[in-house]
């Protein structure tokens, strides 16, 4: 069986990427074999079509409600017949898989199309392209165009894999607002050496680049009627923050977990700014507060507390709830903290409640009303031994968010590197205002916090025949109340993307697709059970209107055998 051509053809167009792979095989045996497509796309994407044609007929992936195609496949499984194609392989990615029995000397080809709303973490955004294809390849090539009408500030690619030969084969092209990057090794280039038909093409290929800003109310995109805002103000000074550190210390932490989170800790401990104030509490069966109150990061705290890191020993059970309402105790009473600064918890636990309150509901509303949106609540959860949907229903539901931690040699920087998303607040209770009686589907439009390298994005539909769209931000920063005021020319906004002659051309509307997709689904985990429903149902119709594969439809993909697999969108929780 050889793969005789393998093509990922990326368009970036304003954040949104459209991913198509094509592999084509051929069987070179003389007796029917399986010819398999395995590829790997970033958690984050939703797959949009999939087919493979056999000799010619073409047999697509069809998009359903999952709950009804589900059925029909449980009958299939029970008859014997294969398992689902998409399951999560790390942090990042997930796997896509299927095989087929094709004939001897006969073709095939595989095609997939994902799309994904690139995010902005740490001032750039990232294009992740995995790439295995298992062995040499004769036509091998990723394609990536990247248009973004507000210009590239900067761009650059990576690899885990390249060698000084392989990146020769490496091409860049790139003006103010386009960029062109071809990746094209020949087969020669592709081996690890002369002798062996072993491929060095094993890793990641990531393309990492940012666009220009103008000191302004963000930008706006409109296209056919849909618009996208984008909002990162630059050179905003930082707001103190006040955080807690809840680190579970109960006995799963111990060996590697608790020294790779004694080894975060210390690095995190150096990057607080001394106008932050913070405190740390451990957890087993009891639970123990460093210090009674918050403390100013000064260098004599800092050292103190890093003494305290040093010594952390993990035994005992996992009194979540005890550590939760200790740290908002601490909060609440804290004095003289900086008028407009940011309340954070930081929760670090490996294994479910087995000490103390251990009903998740009841830890739940415990923390929701102690917190009664004052703090955010940032949760991470390490391992696969904790109950990631707690975790994540918590933190939805006091304005953090969750993480899983992989278990893996770089836990520790997962740890660090989710420290820095958070650690530069420049605004608060941000509200994206926009005129009510002229948009429809508006995304959300107020946020709690916006992070310094992060950026907000609101989406709607243009209504009625505006001929201006006009914007107003209001926002706290660490000096005042800000409010920012834009017009967008609708008529001009839409001629900068006429030109575009590969830009498919309604991808604003199904960035707003996208985007409402996910904000619904977020939303379901923490409410109440019949607006879970409704917020579901509208997700589904979405999901089903745009064809994406979403965590409430699956892929339907029939092989000539009249077999029939299914692609589910798996999700962190499980």
């Amino acid at each position: 069986i050889e793969i005789y051509s393998l093509h990922v053809d990326c368009k970036v167009t304003s954040r949104f990427a459209h991913t198509v792979i094509t592999s084509r095989i051929v069987n070179r045996a003389n007796e029917s074999r399986e010819a398999t497509f395995e590829v790997k796309i970033p958690k984050t994407a939703f797959i949009t079509n999939f087919s493979m044609s056999v000799d010619g007929e073409v047999y697509p992936g069809i998009i359903k409600e999952k709950a009804a195609a589900q059925n029909k496949y449980d009958t299939a499984v029970s008859q014997g017949q294969s398992a689902g194609l998409v399951k999560i392989t790390d942090r990042k990615l997930e796997q896509f898989h299927v095989s087929v029995s094709i004939a001897a000397s006969s073709k095939v080809t595989f095609e997939l199309t994902y799309e994904e709303l690139l995010k902005r973490q740490l001032r750039k955004y990232e294009l992740l392209i995995k790439v295995q294809p298992k062995q040499l390849v004769k036509h091998f090539t990723i394609d990536v165009h990247i248009f973004e009408p507000q210009g590239i500030r900067f761009l650059e690619t990576d690899s885990t894999f390249l060698t000084n030969e392989l990146t020769e084969a490496l091409t860049k092209v790139q003006n103010e607002t386009k960029a062109h990057i071809v990746f094209k090794p020949t087969l020669d280039q592709q081996k690890k050496n002369s002798e062996l038909d072993e491929t060095l093409l094993n890793g990641d290929f990531v393309v990492r680049y940012d666009v220009k800003r103008e000191a302004t109310a963000g930008d706006i995109q409109i296209v056919n009627g849909y618009f996208v805002h984008y909002f990162a103000p630059q050179e905003m000074p930082v707001l103190p923050k006040n955080v807690i550190f809840v680190i579970d210390r109960s006995g799963s932490m111990t060996g590697r977990k608790i020294e790779q989170t004694r080894d975060a800790l210390l690095k995190i401990l150096q990057d607080l700014r001394p106008e932050d104030h913070f405190g740390f509490i451990t957890f087993n069966n009891k639970v123990v507060e460093w210090k009674s109150s918050l403390l100013p990061a000064t260098q004599e705290n800092v050292a103190s507390a890093a003494a305290l890191v040093q010594t952390l020993t993990a035994r005992g059970g996992t009194d979540i709830d005890g550590a939760l309402l200790a740290a908002v105790g601490v909060l609440d009473k804290a004095q003289q903290l900086p008028e407009r600064s940011v309340s954070m918890i930081i929760l670090l636990t490996d294994g479910q409640p087995t000490s103390g309150e251990r009903r998740v509901e009841v830890i739940q509303e415990n923390v929701q009303k102690a917190i009664n949106g004052k703090y955010a609540l940032f949760c991470l959860g390490f391992g696969f031994d904790v109950s990631y949907k707690f975790l994540e229903k918590m933190a939805l539901s006091n304005g953090g968010v969750a993480r899983r931690i992989y278990e893996n040699a770089d836990a520790a920087l997962q740890l660090q590197g989710f420290y820095q998303e958070v650690a530069t607040p420049i605004l608060m209770q941000i509200e994206m205002q926009y005129p009510e009686n002229s948009i429809e589907g508006l995304t959300k439009n107020n946020f709690k916090l916006l992070f310094e390298g992060s950026e907000i994005i609101v989406s709607g539909k243009i209504s009625n025949e505006l001929d201006l769209l006009p914007v107003e931000i209001k926002a706290q920063s660490h000096m005042s109340n800000l409010t920012l005021k834009e017009e967008a020319n609708v008529k001009e906004k839409e001629q900068v993307f006429q030109n575009q002659r590969y830009i498919f051309g309604n991808f604003i509307e199904r960035l707003w697709a996208y985007l409402t997709i996910q904000q619904l689904l977020e939303e379901a985990i923490s409410a109440q059970e019949e607006d879970q429903k409704a917020l579901e149902a509208q997700a589904l119709d979405l999901s089903l209107r745009y064809s994406f594969v979403t965590p409430l439809t699956s892929m339907v993909v029939t092989k000539p055998q009249q077999q029939e697999e299914l692609a589910n969108k798996p999700t962190e929780a499980g």
